[in-house]
């Protein structure tokens, strides 16, 4: 137990602690801070953490969260129309959002496939995929999947079962990152980018 702390205290802090990237003594930290901020910061924040535990939900059309059945990106009307790029969770459809570039759709599979972990096509959103190019004459499916062997493995399955359908399949380039120093790259990706390189 906490020096001079009670049951609640110690409640939050373990469920804190729960969170990626906090341990029990980071939690401990930010709980002794919230406390100290009480009004400026906890109890706000506990108002905040009501309504999205009362009002959030997964977009039935992409899998993002959302406050509506349908996310902002779904209900966009000026949202490119032809373009679908996948990801594997709601995290990854965030930072591609981040980047302001993609000003298409999306779909978040919800994982991606593991024969390790048992996760099979029936566990992520693929048949939904399959259907959303369908019924929405999707003309490009663009991969943005880890580059891990499971991404690459889900991207392999989605483009087996999207070859009888007139779409482009393709997927985000892998390699050298801007600013980066071939001494700090490891092989897999020093690899990748010379598999990819283009003429300059």
């Amino acid at each position: 137990m906490s020096e001079g702390g009670n049951k609640d205290i110690e409640n939050l802090i373990q469920l804190l602690a729960k969170l990626p990237g906090l341990g029990p003594r980071s939690a401990r930290r930010a709980v002794l801070h919230l406390i100290k901020k009480r009004a400026l910061l906890l109890t706000p924040m506990a108002d905040a953490m009501f309504a999205v535990a009362t009002s959030a939900r997964e977009c039935l059309v992409c899998g993002n969260i959302g406050t509506a059945d349908r996310c902002d990106i779904c209900s966009a009307p000026k949202r490119a129309q032809g373009q679908i790029c996948v990801v594997e969770d709601v995290a990854d459809l965030w930072a591609m959002e981040r980047s302001n570039v993609f000003k298409g759709r999306y779909h978040v599979l919800g994982g991606s496939l593991s024969a390790l972990d048992g996760i099979g096509p029936e566990e992520l959103r693929i048949p939904q995929l399959i259907d959303r190019v369908v019924q929405e004459n999707i003309t490009e499916v663009i991969f943005a999947l880890n580059a891990t062997v499971d991404g690459q493995t889900t991207a392999h399955y989605i483009a087996d079962q999207l070859e009888h359908l007139d779409v482009s399949v393709t997927s985000l380039a892998q390699g050298v990152p801007i600013g980066g120093e071939l001494d700090y790259l490891d092989d897999g990706t020093i690899m990748a980018a010379l598999a990819a390189r283009k003429s300059v």
